[in-house]
């Protein structure tokens, strides 16, 4: 049977909520996620604050649907991005693709990276419906991983002296293993996909928040440049 039609009220219903959710992530932008205000978010959309309330009951309401949204989004740039690659074996491209619009979505949305990977919102502690949008990114840079290791790809071993690190990544390990990627990861895959999701992360945080300047020439290169160094840490080459 298929879906009855949306009523006149739902669709305005989805019309404000967009609206809403599009003036705050604006709000992101010139004042932080902790100075986000339902009252300045409804005199942007023209709307008296108690009317902004039957859409989001509470400030961390709408903080959890814009976190929600943007990891969805990233999320969905990555897994695209992976999906473009026509030769599925081919881990290296795959992991430089999904990389690359890791990066391209962080560059054009910094104040919502700053939401998802910034400094935590003083009160606001995230619900599990932010859980599974958050793992989208991590879950195709693991897939990829998964693949390059079961066609023979073989990370890079610790060094001499090293700590033994199973008991501290055995919840990635389990991660992994729920999500039906990869049963018994060796632990130095584990370390090292852990040490790539975070380097990630960490180098285009830096490039946003401008902490490279002085210490790289061109932050898209410097991007590539440690995207490939993670892949051979990882097995991964071409």
């Amino acid at each position: 049977m298929a879906d009855a039609p949306r009523t006149a009220r739902a669709l305005a219903r989805e019309t404000l909520t967009r609206e809403i959710r599009t003036a705050a992530r604006a709000r992101l932008a010139t004042d932080g996620p902790a100075a986000l205000s339902l009252r300045a978010v409804a005199r942007d959309v023209g709307m008296v604050s108690s009317a902004v309330y039957r859409y989001f009951p509470s400030r961390d309401a709408l903080l959890t649907a814009l976190i929600v949204e943007c990891y969805d989004e990233l999320g969905a740039a990555v897994e695209d991005a992976d999906a473009a690659v026509a030769d599925r074996d081919d881990a290296a491209a795959r992991w430089l693709a999904a990389c690359r619009a890791l990066r391209a979505w962080a560059v054009a949305h910094p104040a919502e990276l700053g939401l998802l990977y910034g400094t935590p919102v003083p009160g606001y502690a995230a619900p599990r419906d932010t859980v599974d949008p958050a793992t989208r990114v991590v879950r195709v840079l693991v897939t990829v991983v998964a693949r390059a290791h079961a066609s023979g790809a073989t990370p890079r071993p610790a060094p001499d002296g090293a700590p033994d690190a199973t008991a501290v990544v055995d919840p990635a390990r389990q991660f992994v293993a729920a999500r039906g990627i990869v049963e018994n990861a060796p632990t130095e895959l584990v370390a090292r996909a852990l040490m790539a999701w975070t380097t990630l992360f960490g180098t285009v945080s830096f490039e946003i928040f401008g902490h490279l300047v002085g210490s790289v020439a061109d932050p898209e290169a410097w991007f590539d440049a440690v995207t490939l160094r993670l892949a051979a840490d990882l097995g991964i080459t071409r």
